[in-house]
């Protein structure tokens, strides 16, 4: 075994590689400070088209667009090795950490917000957003930004970064995916109970099948699933006086196992890694955190949460289903919405395309001070 072998985060930087480090990025090829690039709406646009073997190491982007919750409108694809499906099909926002069309300021190891309330003539300007996922391929990357808004983006500001090398990938490499998934709002079960208004652990109902959980990631193949970005619009409780949403248990099947699955939690604030219905509101961990939170109290309005499985990757070895429920026994009926990350070799199950925009936007919720942006 080598010695140098990394594990952990800085554990590889002693080692050299034989490796060119090169980005793609939006600069103004004239000399000029016109360090963007403007896309229409309805257009594509291109940011790297990459030939040979390597590796993404970074991406930095930023934009502004006028359009209303521009960024569920916005889609960032990613394609290795000449596939024709992509392996990264995601709103922009959401891929980066925050969903809702909104950004927030909020800092974890694989991806990031970089943010504050400046505002410009229309409005408040993005965040800066950052993704430190590497993505490895052997015959090429393509990255593409997707306009679907009713406005053009008027700055693009981008970096890729990366490294190109000529010794092949070994064969177990696996390739990058990012997948976005909505529900809204989530099909409610209803458990009749004789209590008025039971305890948290006296809610009615059993959930021995997970077949009606809300899901993260139905995936086919060889891989690791790394972590996921939910985000959750809580308008709907299981009482009166029980409004917190995150009873529901995530459970992930592996491999086609019906039940039990490998992996069964105790609920949502659990698997996010906090407890006790989320009291310290937002917070930024390396691995986990609250990007956006709401009331702590209540618990109404929107959240998004993430949690990296960095140094624990849920192994499969021919497929995997990450599902968590929407309440317990899926009592609820909110609006759930996710990005799910994994490695996998390929192929991929396909990717379908993303429900059209108007299904897609989220709820208005104007007493949380969305959306004037």
């Amino acid at each position: 075994m080598n010695v140098w072998q990394p594990n952990s985060p800085l554990g590889g930087l002693p080692l050299i590689k034989d490796a060119r480090s090169l980005r793609e990025s939006s600069w103004d090829r004239t000399g000029g400070n016109r360090d963007f690039r403007v896309v229409e709406p309805g257009e594509t646009y291109t940011m790297a088209d990459i030939k040979g073997a390597g590796c993404i190491k970074h991406i930095w982007m930023t934009t502004r667009c006028y359009a209303p919750r521009y960024l569920r409108k916005l889609v960032l694809e990613m394609y290795w090795d000449g596939e024709e499906n992509p392996s990264v099909r995601v709103p922009l926002g959401d891929f980066f950490g925050i969903g809702h069309a909104t950004c927030k300021h909020f800092v974890s190891l694989p991806i990031s917000m970089v943010f504050g309330e400046k505002r410009g003539p229309k409005g408040p300007f993005a965040a800066a957003m950052n993704s430190y996922f590497p993505m490895p391929f052997s015959d090429g990357a393509v990255i593409k930004i997707i306009n679907e808004s009713e406005s053009r983006i008027e700055n693009l500001f981008y970096y890729i970064d990366y490294e190109l090398t000529d010794e092949p990938l070994p064969g177990d490499v696996g390739r990058f995916h990012a997948k976005w998934n909505h529900e809204n709002p989530c099909s409610k079960i209803v458990h009749q109970s004789d209590l008025a208004d039971p305890a948290p652990w006296d809610l009615p109902g059993v959930n021995l099948t997970g077949d009606e959980n809300y899901v993260i990631l139905d995936a086919e193949g060889k891989g690791h699933y790394v972590g996921c970005v939910l985000n959750i619009d809580n308008f709907d409780a299981s009482n009166q006086q029980f409004t917190w949403p995150g009873e529901g248990d995530d459970m992930i099947f592996i491999d086609g196992e019906i039940w039990p699955p490998s992996l069964h939690g105790t609920g949502t604030e659990d698997y996010f890694n906090a407890a006790w219905g989320f009291p310290s509101g937002e917070y930024a961990a390396p691995y986990h955190g609250i990007s956006l939170g709401s009331d702590v109290q209540e618990h109404f309005g929107k959240w998004s949460l993430y949690r990296f499985h960095i140094e624990d990757p849920v192994r499969f070895q021919k497929s995997i289903r990450v599902t968590i429920e929407h309440g317990h026994a899926n009592d609820q009926g909110n609006e759930y919405s996710s990005v799910a990350y994994w490695y996998q070799l390929e192929p991929h199950k396909p990717f379908e395309a993303l429900p059209s925009v108007d299904q897609r936007l989220p709820r208005r919720w104007p007493e949380h001070g969305l959306w004037d942006r």
